[in-house]
């Protein structure tokens, strides 16, 4: 067509200024109009245009005699809309009488007349000819007379630029129809120009209210919709969203769009909801925590991460890595072999603090700094209370296990006529604090960390679950139970009332003695341990963690924190000598009632202070 269309054009204007007495020009052809596709096939082949654009007009010889009767025959053809094709049509019997009389005002009337109905054919033509080739050729060839016989008028200039303009566009909607066909919608913002969606753009910005350009638009937008639907289907949804985005700058729609985003958000809801099952049911499973993580991740490619259905599998997901199948705040015990129950064990949850004492603590000193940052990322059961003597008995009972104080017959206990700790002969786990024989429900005193942790392999093998002595980071983690204070309370410098065994000032001994370095004005009503769980639990649910006895941890003595773990793992040293208590006692001093408060005992250590209690790991 660019080598027919065009040079037939060229040709006509040549051959209609010579009879015009002009120089040979081309029509001006508008500046924004967009290039012409390249490799597409064009309306009209070179032979079809050529019929199109060969006419040429029919000679009218008139004698002066004839004029009246032709002037007649013109008008009537042109009443007819006959203009132009035979020597019967208007304009050449109106050319013949000009040519005849070139000077009459009416017959140049009438030829003005004749430009003017043919030039309101060729605009009917060319709206007919948005979708029908036939129409368009038809306002093609009636540019090709009116560019022929009057190639300077401005009317013409104009027309046949929108006879271009209304060609283009039909070259451009055949490709987008082409394109679609073959699969290549195209979609807004791209630029590389092959696509439906630009061929039909380049047809609307030729004539802005082509039908057919616009029917293409909606085509391209289905062909969008479907795509999203299928992205859908297959549980692409960012694909899906992406193509959505696209179909909805096509033609901007009103209703289309929003339909078909509640169809994808109905498979989108139906894909999480099984994904989620999937998840929960994996976390059934041995090993099936990897499963449902996978199943999350997927969900969380699809949905909001605030829709119910990824929260609750988030929660659950979040429960068994911090705490197996448990959870924070849980109490619990283990089944024994014999039947009989393990200890009551509180789940601590998972978390972080900052462990040590501050450097504006006057009491703190350097083996409680630096004050360091710690994360647990795994919760633990703690038990809620100290070991007592009466669950120590089953075990040395059940394994015929010789503490260390039984072995070598003596320890440290309270002097009460002194005041003082002293070590006294046939004093072991059965003994109180003063020597006397000790409660069921009084922790056990008296044993080393050792013999703790040969009660905790007892528990494990009895139970088939893990059970050892809490690290020293554990401790003080739930030793704070979330606070940060000075003290486990806070920083307040008394204990509320009721909430630990420690030296307090209104305390009296059975001999009458008081305390010299306590808590000012603070009673508890014991003087040494108090039956474990008689006073009030913690933030966790933890009995007596800053009073009554102090209690062995799994970690090995360092002084200061410096490499400490940052995990709460214990921090041991193979063959350590010196092991680490933690937690005030029934006669700690204040200072010694700290949260950060931390001392050693050698492996072999036992007096009338320290107990311990137990971890279960989940």
């Amino acid at each position: 067509m660019e080598r027919g269309l065009r040079a037939g054009w060229t040709a006509i204007a040549v051959i209609a200024c010579g009879l015009a007495g002009c120089g040979p020009r081309e029509a001006p052809t508008p500046a924004a109009a967009p290039a012409t596709p390249t490799g597409t096939v064009r309306i009209s082949g070179d032979d079809a245009m050529a019929a199109v654009l060969s006419w040429s007009l029919p000679a009218v010889e008139l004698a002066p005699a004839d004029a009246a009767s032709a002037r007649q025959r013109a008008r009537k053809a042109l009443a007819a809309g006959d203009l132009f094709e035979t020597a019967d049509a208007a304009i050449p019997i109106l050319f013949g009488l000009q040519r005849l009389q070139p000077d009459d005002a009416g017959d140049a009337a009438l030829l003005a007349e004749a430009r003017a109905a043919l030039l309101a054919q060729g605009e009917d033509a060319l709206r007919a000819g948005d979708d029908d080739l036939d129409a368009l050729r038809a306002a093609q060839r009636r540019g090709a007379v009116l560019r022929r016989l009057w190639p300077q008028d401005p009317a013409v200039i104009s027309y046949l630029a929108q006879v271009d303009r209304a060609e283009r566009a039909w070259d451009w909607s055949t490709r987008g129809e082409a394109l679609l066909a073959a699969g290549n919608p195209g979609a807004p913002g791209r630029d590389d120009g092959d696509g439906a969606y630009q061929a039909f753009a380049e047809a609307l910005v030729l004539v802005p209210g082509s039908a057919r350009a616009a029917q293409g638009m909606a085509a391209v937008e289905s062909a969008l919709i479907r795509r999203a639907e299928v992205a859908a289907q297959a549980g692409d949804f960012a694909q899906a969203q992406a193509q959505l985005a696209l179909a909805a700058r096509v033609r901007h729609d009103p209703d289309t769009i929003p339909a078909t985003l509640r169809r994808i958000d109905a498979i989108r809801g139906a894909r999480v909801r099984w994904l989620r099952d999937q998840g929960l049911i994996a976390l059934g499973d041995a090993g099936g925590l990897d499963v449902a993580r996978e199943r999350l991740a997927e969900m969380l490619r699809i949905a909001d991460p605030r829709d119910p259905a990824s929260v609750e599998l988030r929660k659950r997901i979040d429960l068994v890595t911090h705490y197996g199948l448990f959870r924070p705040g849980q109490v619990f015990t283990d089944g024994m072999q014999d039947g009989s129950r393990g200890p009551e064990l509180v789940v601590v949850p998972h978390g972080a603090f900052r462990m040590g004492s501050a450097k504006d603590d006057p009491e703190g000193d350097d083996a409680e700094r630096p004050q360091h940052y710690v994360r647990l990322d795994r919760g633990y059961a703690m038990a809620r209370r100290e070991v007592t003597v009466g669950e120590f008995r089953r075990f040395v009972q059940a394994t015929g296990y010789e503490p260390r104080a039984s072995s070598r017959g003596h320890s440290m206990v309270y002097d009460g006529r002194s005041g003082n700790f002293v070590r006294a002969s046939g004093i072991d786990w059965r003994s109180a604090y003063d020597g006397r024989p000790a409660r069921d429900d009084d922790p056990v005193l008296h044993v080393t960390a050792r013999d703790a942790e040969a009660y905790t392999d007892w528990l494990s093998a009895q139970t088939g679950a893990h059970y050892r002595l809490p690290s020293e980071a554990e401790f003080e983690y739930a030793l704070r139970a979330g606070g940060q204070g000075r003290y486990p309370w806070g920083d307040a410098p008394m204990p509320p009332a009721g909430s630990e065994n420690v030296t307090g000032t209104a305390d009296v001994s059975p001999q009458g003695r008081r305390w010299s370095n306590a808590f000012a004005g603070y009673g508890d009503g014991w003087w040494g341990p108090a039956p474990v769980g008689s006073f009030a639990p913690n933030a966790y649910g933890l009995h007596d963690l800053a009073g009554n006895v102090s209690e062995w941890v799994a970690d090995c003595w360092h002084v200061g924190y410096r490499r400490a773990p940052a995990t709460g793992a214990a921090w041991v040293n193979p063959g350590c000598r010196n092991r680490m208590y933690r937690g005030g006692s029934w006669a700690s001093a204040p200072a010694q009632v700290r949260s950060a408060w931390r001392a050693f005992g050698g492996t072999d250590a036992t007096n009338a202070r320290i107990g311990f209690r137990v971890v279960r790991q989940l």
